[in-house]
């Protein structure tokens, strides 16, 4: 059927409902990202408050590798069992995440001063939101910014396991260029790839692949902010 202006009503109708299946999608995304933040910044700031549990961050490294080790596992999990954990269990497993994030991130707000941890909260969140909106509406393919961010991603994280043993100020600011750029690669691709995959994914699992695509974009916003402050964070 045509309507008056010449265009298919079935053709309309199919626009509009992927449409709104893909705003469902990525509200849902947003929603658990944010979610997480306030979650991590919630419990950060909690522990920093609290002078004991700090003294126990950082006197007993075993508790805190341990908490770091159970971080890469939840990521692993949500991320990598996405088609068989139920929407709720990923829910659920991605808060835990974001507490136990809260927790390791804590220290941070010890480290460096008030002004510096809100200016660079302020600079990543517009950085952030910039980014992921041209991700979203451009219709420019960003799988090859998204190859080139992982690849640099991975040679941050060689870079890093090389500095925990030479501490070197200039490895260290090096690093933490690199790792600007590169989630901000990471975050216009992810934001691309989560509105291709609104059309994809159907079913029950939807909500479930909602709370992976927040965990993305919740580590691109969390690294991005911690390269920020470490290039321009003034210590206390």
């Amino acid at each position: 059927m045509t309507s008056p202006f010449g265009t298919s009503t079935t053709m309309t109708g199919g626009t509009a409902a992927a449409d709104e299946r893909v705003a469902t999608f990525l509200r849902g995304v947003y929603g658990w990202m944010f979610g997480g933040l306030l979650v991590t910044a919630a419990v950060a700031f909690a522990v920093a408050g609290s002078p004991a549990l700090v003294q126990t961050l950082i006197t007993n490294r075993i508790l805190f590798f341990g908490l770091f080790i159970a971080e890469l596992a939840l990521v692993y999990v949500v991320s990598a069992k996405v088609d068989t954990l139920s929407p709720t269990a990923s829910a659920g497993l991605f808060l835990l995440y974001s507490a136990l994030n809260g927790i390791t991130l804590s220290l941070i707000l010890l480290v460096y001063t008030g002004g510096s941890i809100v200016t660079a909260f302020l600079a990543t969140a517009g950085m952030f939101g910039g980014l992921a909106l041209y991700g979203t509406v451009t219709k420019r393919s960003m799988d090859g910014i998204g190859s080139f961010a992982m690849m640099g991603l991975f040679g941050v994280i060689i870079a890093m396991l090389v500095n925990f043993f030479l501490k070197s100020p200039a490895l260290s600011f090096v690093m933490s260029v690199a790792a600007v750029i590169v989630f901000t690669g990471l975050t216009a691709y992810d934001a691309q790839r989560l509105k291709r995959m609104a059309l994809a994914v159907q079913g029950p699992q939807v909500g479930a692949y909602a709370v992976s695509g927040a965990l993305s974009l919740y580590l691109n916003f969390i690294n991005l902010f911690l390269s920020l402050l470490r290039l321009f964070g003034n210590r206390r």
